[in-house]
């Protein structure tokens, strides 16, 4: 299974790693049956994602995917955030063979959770703005 650079790179030095202590949204996807966990964390201030840490627990692409996933969403607008598809991380990182696809998905579906959590907090019902997160029926993979 060949990765192209860009993996390898945000895999052997992720970027944005860790817990966010002042968190005002975290969201948590994927299961121990998948292989794959994602927690997501972000610090939002006037509506711009000031801060935003991962804890993944998965393959090497899981773990690339969250990265670039911080990367893309970090000093945006929850809006902004909002937008992020797995497609657009998969761009990022130069590709993924189809296998790993599903992590790319986590990635999006862990900032939607994150941003649910923080509507949440506010008392604001996510659900119209945020969307259906799903869950991890992508994940297939025998690793």
């Amino acid at each position: 299974m060949l990765y192209s650079d860009k993996v390898m790179d945000h895999f052997t030095n992720p970027r944005n790693v860790g817990e966010l202590a002042d968190a005002n949204g975290i969201g948590e996807v994927g299961n121990a049956k998948c292989g794959d966990i994602m927690k997501m964390y972000i610090k939002v201030d006037k509506g711009v994602i000031v801060d935003v840490k991962f804890k993944t627990f998965g393959c090497g692409a899981a773990i690339a995917t969250s990265s670039m996933a911080t990367e893309m969403i970090k000093g945006k607008t929850i809006e902004d955030a909002l937008k992020l598809t797995n497609k657009a991380v998969v761009e990022a990182l130069e590709g993924l063979p189809p296998v790993k696809i599903h992590c790319s998905v986590l990635a999006e579906q862990a900032v939607r959770a994150a941003v649910a959590d923080y509507y949440k907090r506010l008392g604001i019902d996510p659900g119209p703005i945020v969307g259906e997160i799903g869950d991890c029926h992508a994940c297939s993979h025998d690793e």
